[in-house]
């Protein structure tokens, strides 16, 4: 399939809601810094094909659009409203379709900070999230009796934690109890992520 690159005249160029106009508000907004999604209100506009495939891949009308850079600017103005992801600029709102996670997180790292072990992760378009109190983790159940972790990037947009790093996770879980009961679970910032019961992982092991 053809790459989409808005500006050379071809899909991404088509009027209000298309690529290219929004491209050219994205690159606007970015140029003061990281756009404020969360106070823009505009029209909305409906769905033009845009689509972020379970690996991180982003389409345009069914084609990946391939430029990291272009990516980027679009992740920028990304936001989770409670019925759909959208792009949002200031005149123009259009739906975005998720299949998992918007992004995904290829790198971890351990640091050690004021409220003890601090986990930082790296997504795929490398933005950095520290999980904590308010970049919290959580845990859902993947096919196979595995977990799916995620850790918040900004808003309510989440990161996919890939599996190369579930192992990592797993070898700094711990047990502590919540409400009760023995959970396995990882530390970050001062805040317990639960991971699964305890007595599960224990079967599991």
């Amino acid at each position: 399939m053809a790459d989409v690159v808005p500006g050379d005249g071809g899909q991404g160029d088509e009027g209000a809601g298309g690529l290219g106009a929004l491209a050219a508000a994205a690159r606007g907004a970015a140029a003061r810094g990281l756009p404020p999604v969360h106070l823009w209100n505009p029209s909305f506009c409906g769905d033009i094909g845009l689509k972020i495939a379970r690996d991180g891949t982003w389409f345009y009308r069914g084609s990946p659009i391939r430029r990291p850079a272009l990516v980027k600017l679009f992740a920028s103005i990304l936001r989770k409203d409670p019925e759909r992801h959208v792009l949002v600029t200031p005149v123009e709102m259009v739906s975005v379709e998720v299949e998992d996670a918007p992004f995904l997180a290829v790198a971890m790292r351990v640091e050690d900070g004021p409220d003890g072990r601090a986990l930082v992760f790296r997504t795929n378009l490398d933005d950095e999230t520290r999980a904590g109190p308010d970049r919290p983790m959580r845990f859902e159940r993947a096919s196979g009796d595995g977990v799916k972790p995620y850790v918040l990037v900004r808003g309510d947009l989440w990161a996919l934690v890939t599996r190369a790093l579930v192992l990592d996770l797993v070898e700094l879980g711990e047990v502590r109890d919540v409400e009760g009961r023995a959970m396995f679970g990882v530390a970050s910032g001062g805040a317990f992520f639960p991971m699964a019961p305890a007595d599960e992982m224990e079967a599991s092991a």
